[in-house]
């Protein structure tokens, strides 16, 4: 059992979920890193899941393409997929069918690109199709680009179709015109009254994003949180099996640099790029009374984690008041910190926290040991109303010559979270999640410090820190 699923010898890259029977059929690319043994096939690959813990068995399908949907009309399985061509730069969607999900027939005299008079010929591709009951037609969404005045033409594009063969040039499903890039991987599906439209952006903000709409025609209003996760959280597409729907992204890997931009002399990678595909990532969606949506834990993820740890706790800075399963300090003016139990391979941290002060930060400390220094945190600041990932190397002389920014990644704290909330802190070999609220997500990686020690901490402020658990894998 693997938490977070990847393959042997290779990564995971764009998931397209489809659920039927029981069970989700998680289509995906595989990135190979440039592996190439015996065992490698390129192309689309189907893992089956029932859990979103336990994985397999994974084949490879024979489609050699990029990001695509399955369907199923009329006892048929429909597979779009896209298709790339270089010098010039060219993409185009194609079409497969199936009856079992495992054998494909390809229709390539169905493959299409654009037209050229209201998209680009240059980006055309990660179909997404379903059935409007409204116009009683197929829609296909895509990622494109509309022709514009200026590079910001960035868009989710439009065709439509009465027997997904044949397709209808359209205008732009969504066209803000503010990016000077493509929405990838869009997906669309209803909850309730609502409509919601989500795209992955891989310029400016490099995040899986979301809208949401009363019509499907929209307008598409911008949620006061519009995204699920952090930067390590990518192409993420939904599915559900009709009572609960799943976010499915990858968590990158830092080890390629692909893009040539790690650091020369380095010795970790901490600090190098993101590389594409990692380990698969799910998050639960739920919708607020206002429409928006939040994750939160895959259930049978946190019970995967579920053997508790008899609590460890020592006070290193501050007076600490201590109990079962329960710390609290008042430091309106300093720093006090508290070491926790070793961490496993796979480990989970939980608990609530209450918090006053003008200034208050509180956080979590991962892979320290009893010098509360190199490691890495997670630091809640409600002064900025975010929550923030900060590596071992910042703590280091050589993480200030390096960094010309605060924190390596932060989230948005909702306004909606109050004075008690409560965190969950997943940690599983390089990767980590946590959740606050069961409402904002942050991953990340840890590649370059192992071992140690959980840790708790609060700073000008009077923290109290309840019901704390430590858990490690079920055997």
């Amino acid at each position: 059992m693997q938490l977070f699923y990847t393959p042997q010898h290779a990564r995971v890259g764009d998931v397209i979920p489809y659920y039927e029977d029981g069970k989700f059929h998680l289509f995906y690319l595989k990135n190979w890193n440039p592996y190439f043994g015996s065992d490698r096939k390129d192309g689309w690959h189907l893992l089956n899941t029932k859990d979103m813990v336990h994985y397999g068995p994974e084949t490879a399908i024979g489609i050699l393409g990029g990001t695509g949907s399955v369907i199923k009309a009329d006892g048929i399985y429909h597979l779009y997929y896209c298709v790339f061509e270089q010098n010039p730069q060219r993409q185009y969607v194609c079409h497969a069918t199936s009856r079992d999900l495992d054998s494909w027939t390809k229709h390539e005299e169905e493959t299409f690109g654009p037209d050229e008079t209201i998209y680009l010929p240059t980006d055309w591709r990660d179909p997404y199709v379903f059935w409007n009951e409204e116009e009683n037609c197929w829609w296909m969404i895509f990622a494109a680009q509309k022709k514009g005045k200026t590079t910001r033409r960035g868009c989710v594009g439009l065709c439509k179709s009465k027997d997904l063969h044949h397709w209808d040039y359209c205008e732009p499903f969504y066209a803000p015109m503010n990016a000077q890039c493509a929405f990838e991987c869009p997906d669309f599906f209803r909850m309730g009254d609502w409509y919601y439209l989500v795209f992955s952006s891989y310029a400016d903000r490099y995040q899986t994003l979301y809208r949401k709409s009363r019509s499907l025609n929209g307008p598409w209003e911008t949620p006061e949180i519009d995204t699920f996760d952090t930067r390590a959280f990518y192409a993420a597409k939904t599915g559900t099996d009709g009572v609960h729907r799943y976010v499915y992204g990858w968590n990158p890997t830092r080890e390629n640099n692909e893009h040539h931009f790690d650091p020369l002399g380095y010795d970790g990678k901490d600090c190098n790029t993101w590389d594409w595909g990692g380990n698969l990532i799910v998050h639960e969606l739920w919708q607020d009374e206002d429409g928006d949506l939040f994750v939160k834990p895959v259930p049978s993820v946190l019970e995967a984690v579920s053997e508790e740890e008899i609590i460890s706790m020592k006070p290193l800075t501050g007076e600490w008041k201590l109990a079962e399963n329960s710390a609290s300090v008042n430091t309106p003016y300093g720093y006090s910190a508290l070491l926790l139990n070793p961490l496993n391979e796979t480990s989970r941290l939980s608990f609530d926290i209450e918090t006053t002060g003008e200034a208050a930060s509180v956080g979590v400390a991962i892979h320290v040991d009893e010098s509360f220094a190199v490691g890495y945190y997670i630091n809640i600041d409600f002064a900025r109303s975010r929550m923030e990932f900060k590596s071992g190397v910042r703590m280091t002389e050589r993480g200030g010559q390096m960094f010309p920014y605060e924190v390596e990644l932060e989230r948005p704290l909702s306004s909606k979270t109050g004075e008690c909330f409560h965190v969950d802190v997943i940690v599983s070999g390089t990767i980590l999640e946590v959740y606050v609220d069961n409402r904002i997500a942050l991953g990340t990686r840890m590649f370059d410090i192992k071992g140690g020690n959980f840790g708790l901490y609060a700073s000008d402020a009077e923290a109290n820190f309840m019901n704390i658990q430590i858990f490690k894998k079920k055997i």
